[in-house]
């Protein structure tokens, strides 16, 4: 969805990453609005290093374009945004420096803008990557809507940054105002976690998984994981094997593991993800020829140059319930895969993905399931 978003220095076309005309989202919400208006009625000083952190959609980073702000994200498909809605909006190439949450962050920060994140251990990552930077005088100012900003929330900013609250709710958004203390700052991040795997999951049973903030389920091995982990595929025959939304990369870790010929890739959007993969498959000492790649599904991976493809696919957006996504790997899945390459995905019974694989790959198998999960075999003919 392409629309038009009001701000107080005049209107932004703004779409999603990748467009669909099919999609109905859009690409910012209240607590844009709420944050960019505050910005403006406050006459908040937008000088020396601006950092907006979590921009969903780039409509925070291309509003105050002018200002040069520095983005910080996890997401792939938020960077991808934010440059064609920043070229959209005529802006000058380089006007918005654009990093990951992986990258080193600026060494001072004069403005702090915070789009809370889903996940609260992403937040606190950040928080303590960035609270170095942070000084008396840094303007701090977080948004996001009601029901994503909790009590822990507010405690995390009070924490590492100092004294926090909160303005009045408008139209289901909040804001979070921090004053940045004189105290020092704690800056030890427990994050990349590590924990041992489980007996009884196949080839990865006893391996060590290692996990960045942000990523699902970072801290257990969750039960969806854990049950497609049982049902695998060995992967033997396969040459090139892709690991589709790999999280920390489990999954793929154990086919590479069964099968060291095969090469594989690990492909997500996140750069927590990717990285967490990339640590996990090292952390095992696993043989074989692997590649880590950010990025949107399969987009750029040949036509029938797959054997096999794992999926655990999401089906939220941040807050939105949707099936896009899925889809969107389903086709791509379907366009990488040779004849008689593989799909197989794990999901949950209700979320009815043996209908979708029939309507692209013209079947669907079951080949495990319990009350809650289903394991599916789609083949390219």
């Amino acid at each position: 969805m392409n629309d038009r978003m009001a701000t107080p220095w005049g209107q932004l076309t703004l779409a999603r990453f990748p467009e669909d005309p099919r999609d109905r989202l859009r690409a910012w919400d209240a607590s844009d609005e709420y944050l960019l208006t505050h910005l403006a009625e406050q006459a908040v000083p937008l000088s020396g290093t601006v950092v907006v952190l979590g921009d969903r959609w780039g409509a925070l980073s291309t509003a105050l374009a002018a200002h040069r702000p520095v983005q910080i994200t996890d997401s792939y498909l938020s960077q991808e945004a934010t440059r064609a809605n920043l070229a959209r909006g005529g802006v000058e190439n380089g006007a918005v420096r654009l990093l990951t949450t992986q990258d080193p962050p600026p060494g001072r920060i004069d403005v702090l803008l915070v789009r809370v994140p889903k996940s609260l251990a992403l937040l606190e990552d950040q928080l303590l990557r960035l609270a170095p930077a942070v000084h008396e005088g840094t303007v701090v100012v977080g948004t996001g809507m009601v029901k994503e900003i909790h009590t822990s929330t507010l405690k995390l900013f009070e924490r590492i940054l100092g004294p926090t609250r909160t303005s009045l709710a408008e139209k289901k958004a909040r804001l979070i105002f921090c004053t940045p203390g004189t105290a020092p700052r704690t800056t030890t991040s427990p994050w990349p976690y590590r924990y041992e795997l489980p007996d009884g999951i196949g080839t990865v049973s006893g391996r060590t998984v290692v996990n960045h903030a942000g990523v699902f389920c970072a801290d257990r091995l969750d039960v969806g994981t854990r049950f497609f982990l049982q049902h695998l595929p060995d992967g033997k025959g396969a040459q090139r094997v892709v690991d589709l939304g790999c999280g920390n990369g489990v999954v793929g870790t154990g086919v590479a593991l069964a099968n060291p010929e095969a090469e594989v890739l690990f492909v997500d959007e996140s750069f927590q993800a990717v990285a967490s993969a990339e640590a996990t498959y090292k952390a095992n000492g696993v043989p074989g020829h692997a590649e880590f790649r950010v990025g949107d599904g399969l987009a750029g991976v040949a036509d029938g140059s797959v054997d096999l493809v794992l999926n655990n696919p999401p089906f939220h957006s941040h807050q939105t319930t949707t099936d896009a996504t899925a889809w969107r790997m389903f086709t791509g899945a379907h366009g990488a895969l040779r004849p008689g390459g593989e799909l197989w995905v794990i999901g949950n019974r209700h979320l009815g993905y043996h209908a979708k694989l029939r309507r692209l790959f013209g079947n669907s198998e079951l080949m495990a399931s319990d009350p809650k999960f289903v394991v599916l075999r789609a083949v390219r003919k």
